[in-house]
């Protein structure tokens, strides 16, 4: 296992096992996409970062929604089309994201890219820049 992505340097929201919610807007705010839209923003974002683009919790069930964690305090600060959906304390919402660990059993989450000392967090601007691309290319 890569050392950047080892779970001793993971950051303490993300669980030794299983999975857990965390409240959005203390360790981080968060953008939920569902479906196709969502695999569209989280492929063009992965091939533009190099695939190092920061934490991203994707669901295998039911609208199969990618969450897209952004640092505390900054999702609100953006304006996000229909189809995205900021979850943050600022946006007047009070809601949990399930974060999955790194390893084993995690059903029915999954790390489509995970946080590392590099890059704790998906940048806020590349992310509504890439959710803008996909809605347009999606019309």
């Amino acid at each position: 296992m890569e050392r950047k992505s080892s779970p001793a340097l993971m950051p303490d929201w993300v669980p030794a096992t299983g999975h857990a919610l965390r409240h959005a807007g203390i360790h981080f705010d968060a953008i939920r996409i569902g479906g196709f839209f969502a695999e569209h923003v989280a492929y063009l974002l992965m091939e533009f970062t190099d695939f190092r683009a920061g934490p991203i919790v994707r669901e295998y069930t039911g609208e199969e929604y990618h969450y897209f964690l952004l640092p505390p305090q900054t999702a609100a600060g953006h304006v996000w089309p229909a189809g995205a959906r900021a979850l943050s304390r600022q946006a007047g919402a009070l809601a949990f994201v399930g974060v999955p660990a790194v390893a084993g059993e995690t059903y029915p989450l999954g790390w489509r890219s995970l946080p590392t000392r590099e890059v704790p967090f998906v940048e806020a601007e590349l992310l509504q820049e890439m959710v803008m691309r996909a809605a347009s290319a999606l019309r």
